[in-house]
């Protein structure tokens, strides 16, 4: 897939990042993440994201990451395009990206540098030394210490034309305003805060109507009828499970730090699609919120 295939497919559906199978001891779940992957491509997503950050990217070892990659694209091959999380430290950054154009993946989202600051100059550098280390499209994600500003986007974009795409996880509105309209349809944008379902008819207003979705991995039927209320307009349908299970949902989500992953891993255990145990250092939910999170789920019906 060249890259210019990828920005089309970032721009025509919901997007979403299946969990990362982990077993008892947290060693990779091959087995249980082919079941995972077999039991989410039907249900219409236009693309997966393989150890994305809520495939737990952050916690996932060099060794085990290529097999990971290999793993989604093998299974899904036919069925719904693979794109690669790629992030860290610059060089470990280019050894997943290459990692993942060997393995057949379609592209790469960056992810964020992780810890120390960097200034604009140094950002670009390390952006471009990745898309220039592979030849299938990169998608930026703005988040954390990774802040990319309007003028430093339209210079890689120049220089690397690899580069298609730009996931927003900050939430900032007059910065993504002014991205959107210095690059304009030069990149594919994708709405990335995490429960990207509540920010979804903002981001669609300022130009941005595709968002990735973490709750696809538990209720991709609910995910998709969100999804399609979005790109409909259908604010009744929005409000209606926005009220009836957004809103309970992120009050529990927010009751412990990291939970932005161990809520979905929870939640694909209570319908029965169990993912292991998070990896330190996130938390698993405690027992109350489990339970809270499992009446939440059974009021949607089955999926």
């Amino acid at each position: 897939m060249n890259p210019q295939d990828l920005k089309t497919i970032m721009g025509s559906g919901l997007l979403s990042f299946p969990l990362t199978d982990f077993d008892a001891e947290g060693n990779f779940d091959k087995k249980g993440y082919i079941e995972r992957l077999e039991w989410l491509a039907p249900y219409g997503a236009s693309a997966l994201f393989a150890a994305g950050g809520t495939g737990e990217f952050f916690s996932l070892t060099a060794d085990e990451y290529p097999d990971i990659i290999k793993t989604a694209v093998d299974t899904c091959r036919g069925k719904v395009p693979i794109i690669a999380g790629a992030g860290g430290p610059t060089r470990f950054a280019i050894q997943c990206a290459q990692a993942a154009e060997r393995a057949g993946a379609h592209g790469i989202l960056l992810l964020p540098h992780y810890l120390t600051e960097a200034g604009q100059e140094g950002l670009a550098a390390h952006v471009e030394a990745v898309c220039k280390s592979v030849k299938f499209g990169v998608i930026v994600y703005n988040r954390g210490q990774a802040k990319l500003m309007p003028e430093t986007l339209a210079k890689l974009a120049e220089r690397n034309p690899n580069l298609i795409g730009f996931k927003d996880g900050i939430g900032d509105i007059e910065l993504m305003s002014s991205i959107f309209l210095t690059m304009g349809d030069r990149f594919a944008y994708l709405g990335g805060l995490p429960t990207a379902e509540v920010y979804a008819a903002a981001y669609k207003a300022l130009g941005t109507p595709v968002y990735s979705s973490a709750v696809f991995n538990f209720i991709p039927k609910t995910a998709m009828q969100f999804y399609e209320a979005v790109r409909d307009d259908d604010m009744a349908t929005q409000h209606r499970l926005l009220k009836d299970f957004f809103m309970p949902y992120l009050a529990i989500r927010n009751k412990g730090q990291g939970y932005a992953v161990s809520i979905v891993k929870a939640g694909a255990k209570i319908v029965g699609h169990g993912a292991g145990p998070v990896r330190a250092p996130l938390t698993d939910l405690k027992a109350d919120e489990y339970a809270a999170l499992e009446a939440l789920i059974a009021k949607l019906g089955p999926q």
